[in-house]
């Protein structure tokens, strides 16, 4: 399954209603760290397909939800279950570590 591309309009039945944990990804099509972060995102859209859902926020298109998150930098990649956001993190990371925040 690929990324969700995830909007104010889709934000509760994707990510508040879902059953499975969902991995955000608040990027802009400008930010540098963030292109070099993607495709380690779609791995691990791909790796854990099934298990997680992965979704994408351009904070450009977006700007309601990058400040109901609070995002003030990006590439930020949080990690919600039932509702609530359990891990952040903010700056390009391996995809080791941003496995293990889930």
């Amino acid at each position: 399954m690929a990324e969700i591309i995830i909007t104010k309009d889709n934000f509760e039945n994707e990510v508040l209603n879902s059953d499975k944990p969902v991995l955000i990804d608040f990027w802009a099509s400008w930010c540098g760290p963030c292109m070099m972060l993607s495709p380690v995102i779609a791995e691990i859209a791909k790796e854990y397909e099934g298990k997680i859902k992965v979704g994408k926020v351009n904070v450009d298109e977006q700007a309601e939800l990058a400040a109901a998150f609070r995002v003030a930098s990006i590439p930020t990649v949080v990690v919600m279950k039932d509702g609530k956001v359990t891990n952040m993190s903010v700056g390009y990371r391996p995809k080791e570590q941003i496995a293990a925040m889930i």
